[in-house]
């Protein structure tokens, strides 16, 4: 549901948009009001989810989503809509690390908790791609509200599932709330996710954007300094501070980075290029969901307890890179199968092999009264990637687009009279362009992770006799 939130409602927005009367200005409050609540609540949802017991705060999170998401459905106006996307981000925000967190402190055998992640991993990175397939299927043979209301189904599956299956402890008292820790921790991500929303369309240079990024960033320098004096501080510094922890949260950003930029320049591609529907759309990336449930489950599962998870990581950063560098060899009229498939499935794979090894050395090892929060992390350090990696990449390919379609537009009208045609072919030429010079850094920033992954992050094989008393969390910087 989280996950798939993230995306889903992407092919849906120009439906939305004509029926309640959305501007091209305020559309995107669809989107940044889920990912702005989201991901400026997470530390504090981690936290929450730690005090008062994660089943309670897990079974709290999906009422509260399906609630706010038949509340979006039911959306009369922009106002509503807005609103109902942000309270779906804040209990997003507690859903998230209490899910992942009951993942840690339930699996602590070897070979079952590798399962256990594997299926998590794989369900953490082809949601994005579902979201998409299942966002144009609704949209297009139902209406663009059920791709709201489609939570709540799902949300009463896993109520029940949760009241019946899961067990965990009523809390930790330990884990005590550092309301100066919420303000400045939450503030500075709030800070900072909206500055990098409002990017997209204001510019980097915009003095909003730049004040806020700045603000925000100073914000969290001081949360980081409470966080070193607070008595019970809200982000213990030890979890970030352990190499293969912090490692791993800044291998799984980064690798975010990438991942979001490709979905967003993909559905454009196929939809305003290519001419694909919504539903055909969205079944070009299910052979990319299919890879990375496959590298997660059959490969990175079977392989974690054998060999140090950095030889998993890494490779498959290296995969991911290989399949985005393919990806700036994109034309006007490349076929699908001959242009596009090769680089989507060795992405996936390729995130397949490094989700789950990365979530599972981020949480392995930890107290059980900071599960909740360090979980948090691993999800915050997602959704900044995701929020950078849309908001970068998308400038980068605009630029790009802006000074290819000037200088060919230019040329041409030198040469003679240019027809509608003509003009058509340069513009859809320099999108083209922008895109793949964007896809471009993208492989350079998984190219980075990849690195990452190899220097930081050096916990050995989980199932080995050193790690199995430690944990491979336990090498500290």
């Amino acid at each position: 549901m989280v996950v798939l939130d993230a995306t889903i409602v992407n092919i849906a927005l120009p439906s939305a948009q004509r029926e309640l009367g959305l501007t091209n200005g305020n559309r995107q409050w669809v989107i940044t009001a889920y990912t702005l609540a989201f991901g400026g609540l997470l530390l504090l949802g981690g936290r929450i989810a730690d005090l008062v017991g994660r089943k309670r705060t897990f079974v709290i999170g999906l009422v509260g989503f399906a609630a706010a998401s038949a509340l979006g459905g039911a959306a009369t106006g922009p106002a509503m809509l807005f609103g109902a996307r942000a309270l779906q981000g804040v209990f997003a925000a507690v859903l998230a690390p209490s899910a992942l967190s009951l993942l840690t402190t339930t699996f602590t055998d070897g070979k079952e908790r590798a399962r256990a992640f594997g299926i998590y991993g794989a369900i953490a990175g082809a949601g994005g791609a579902l979201g998409l397939l299942l966002g144009g299927i609704l949209t297009e043979y139902l209406d663009w509200r059920w791709c709201l209301y489609v939570n709540v189904p799902i949300a009463v599956v896993a109520v029940v599932g949760a009241l019946y299956l899961l067990h965990d402890a009523a809390g930790h008292r330990e884990a005590s709330l550092d309301v100066p820790g919420v303000v400045l921790g939450c503030g500075g991500l709030v800070a900072v996710v909206y500055a990098l929303s409002e990017a997209e369309s204001r510019g980097w240079t915009s003095p909003l954007v730049l004040t806020l990024l700045l603000g925000g960033l100073v914000v969290l320098g001081v949360f980081t300094w409470w966080q070193s004096r607070a008595r019970h501080p809200l982000l213990p510094l030890h979890i970030v501070k352990d190499r293969n922890r912090g490692g791993s949260m800044l291998t799984m950003g980064l690798a975010t980075i990438g991942m979001f930029g490709m979905f967003l320049f993909m559905t454009y591609y196929l939809q305003n290029i290519l001419g694909y529907s919504p539903v055909k759309t969205g079944f070009a990336f299910l052979p990319m969901s299919l890879a990375i449930i496959i590298g997660s489950t059959q490969i990175s599962a079977r392989l974690l307890n054998r060999v140090p998870p950095r030889f998993l990581m890494g490779p498959g950063l290296l995969l991911g890179a290989a399949g985005l560098f393919t990806l700036t060899f994109l034309g006007t009229h490349s076929s699908y199968a001959a242009h596009l498939l090769p680089g989507m499935l060795l992405l996936g794979l390729g995130l397949g092999l490094t989700f789950m090894p990365v979530m599972a050395t981020a949480t392995t090892g930890v107290a059980p009264q900071d599960a909740g929060v360090t979980s948090a992390s691993v999800n915050t350090a997602q959704q900044i990637g995701g929020s950078v990696g849309t908001a970068l990449l998308n400038t980068i390919a605009t630029t790009a687009t802006a000074s290819f379609v000037a200088s060919h537009l230019s040329r041409a009208a030198r040469t003679g009279r240019l027809t509608p045609q003509e003009k058509t072919d340069i513009v859809n030429s320099g999108v083209v362009h922008g895109f793949t010079v964007a896809t471009g850094w993208a492989a350079l920033i998984m190219l980075a992770a990849s690195a990452t992954a190899f220097v930081l992050v050096n916990a050995r094989a989980p199932g080995s006799a050193e790690t199995g008393r430690t944990g491979p969390g336990a090498a500290s910087a």
